[in-house]
């Protein structure tokens, strides 16, 4: 899964990456998480609060933070944020009457001075649902290219199915975007290459 790919972004033993994964409540968060992991998924439960997945592997130590998205919980999100590597922000693409309200969760996330530079995956998930948006319109309503302070990746993708989550399946509809409203391209390149890009993101910050 995610391990194989990230692995290099720490080359001495015992370092560990820090990843926050954010999102409204029923977007798929911990199911993402599992998939990301190359865990079962046919049992998941709302996260209440928190949860913390730490995976050893190949001397590294990949600490993901999965926070609940109900709306009790989301003002206690930036007490998590502090030494943060990598923020991924988790979207139900199906559910377009909360555009809104998710996008202006995301907008404060990302003006948390703890956040300051950091790059950002927006997982555009439940594209196997009929209702679902593309990521590309997500990414425009949610003025992705408006951040010019950071870089950022929005991908499709299906936590349920695995589509466009896990590293080993290649191809998946995926839409970057560098620094403007131009950087972003709707055909999908391989998601080895997005994951790729997360990495010297990571790696670039650690110099």
């Amino acid at each position: 899964g995610l391990l194989s790919v990230i692995q290099k972004l720490k080359g001495s033993p015992e370092q560990e990456l820090r990843i926050v994964l954010l999102g409204l409540d029923n977007a798929g968060k911990t199911t993402l998480l599992k998939r990301l992991a190359s865990e079962e998924v046919s049992t998941i439960t709302p996260t209440q609060g928190f949860n913390i997945k730490s995976v050893h592997s190949h001397g590294l130590k990949l600490n993901v933070w999965d926070i609940g998205g109900q709306r009790s919980i989301r003002p206690y999100w930036k007490k998590y944020l502090g030494s943060t590597d990598l923020l991924i922000y988790v979207i139900d693409s199906a559910d377009q009457k909360r555009f809104e309200e998710t996008g202006q969760e995301l907008a404060e996330l990302t003006e948390d001075e703890s956040l300051t530079g950091v790059p950002l995956l927006v997982f555009a998930n439940k594209q196997d649902l009929v209702t679902a948006a593309p990521a590309a319109e997500i990414a425009e309503g949610l003025s992705l290219h408006t951040y010019r302070d950071r870089e950022w990746q929005i991908q499709a993708c299906s936590a349920l199915s695995g589509e466009g989550v896990q590293v080993e399946m290649g191809v998946c509809g995926l839409c970057r975007a560098g620094r403007g409203p131009k950087g972003l391209r709707s055909h999908p390149p391989s998601l080895q290459d997005g994951m790729n890009w997360i990495s010297s993101q990571i790696m670039n910050r650690k110099k």
